[in-house]
């Protein structure tokens, strides 16, 4: 295993994780997820941009037939996974939120064997089996009013989201360069929610617990967006896509670890556990399904 791509896939897992961190206490103040996401994602777009029109200029020229998959790769990894995940990390503990997202590789996988009509080995069911239960525990199931319920739909329907951005990417990286294809779907991204909540309409001289809001809006729109997805993409050139998508489920434990530490967001040991079993279901899955139907793109959801 190449220690570079290693370097690489750990750097990206750590930054998508501070992503949920830097959000919550600027939604505290008010500062809607629709805001925050507008604005994360139009500054990312800008930086990214800027990078591959001076390194790879060529990769940002698409045919018209090659619009309809980049506009569907931005609305559903673009906007719709952070989007939702903010809103459920305004709402429930932020290392819950991130675990709801990452049951994306189940949904991938049930896609593959249910609508590709591809057969997965029998581990791939195993881990799903595992994954759920060990959700069940985090979300305390028998605890019906202990989570929002709003949160839990958004987190589960940031999965949907990032289930929808690993194949669409999946199809794009296939035919296109991967770092075209990710700068185009931020700033189409950028663009339809510049629309809604224009980025430079955010208070970023108000105050937050982390510094005036241009401190983590920044720090997000740069580490935990533009670093992460590049870092993601150029791990892939020296690692195996099956061994990058285990390193990116450390994303959901620091995440917790930062909620836990910065923001007092403490799990119980039950959910604790809930979220190793989780994990460890997750990691099957992805390990599985990637010896059946090698991925072209890695996950990077967050």
């Amino acid at each position: 295993m190449s220690a570079r791509g290693l370097g690489l896939a750990l750097l990206s897992s750590v930054t998508f994780g501070l992503s949920g961190v830097l959000a919550k206490p600027v939604m505290a103040i008010g500062v809607t997820p629709v805001q925050v996401t507008s604005a994360r994602i139009g500054f990312a777009a800008v930086m990214l941009l800027a990078v591959v029109a001076v390194v790879r200029p060529g990769a940002l020229r698409f045919r018209p037939a090659e619009w309809p998959l980049l506009i569907g790769y931005g609305l559903l990894g673009v906007i719709g996974a952070p989007l939702l995940f903010f809103v459920s990390a305004q709402r429930i503990p932020v290392g819950i939120a991130m675990l709801l997202e990452f049951t994306a590789p189940i949904l991938v996988a049930l896609w593959v064997r249910f609508v590709r009509g591809t057969r997965l080995p029998t581990a791939v069911w195993c881990g799903i089996a595992v994954a759920l239960l060990g959700l069940a525990t985090v979300g305390e199931v028998w605890k019906s009013l202990s989570l929002d319920t709003v949160g839990v739909l958004a987190g589960l329907g940031s999965a949907f989201c990032t289930a929808g951005y690993y194949l669409l990417g999946e199809r794009a990286a296939g035919k296109h360069d991967a770092f075209g294809v990710l700068a185009v779907g931020m700033l189409l991204g950028a663009v339809l929610l510049a629309v809604l909540a224009p980025p430079w309409r955010l208070p970023l001289g108000a105050g937050t617990d982390l510094g005036p809001v241009w401190v983590p809006m920044l720090t997000m729109a740069f580490a935990s967006t533009a670093v992460a997805y590049l870092a993601g993409i150029i791990s892939l050139r020296h690692l195996p896509s099956s061994a990058a998508s285990v390193i990116g489920l450390l994303e959901p434990v620091v995440a917790t670890v930062l909620a836990w530490w910065v923001l007092g967001e403490a799990l119980t040991a039950l959910q604790v556990a809930g979220a190793v079993v989780l994990l460890g279901g997750a990691a099957l899955v992805q390990v599985a399904s990637s010896r059946a139907v090698p991925p072209e793109a890695v996950p990077t959801p967050g």
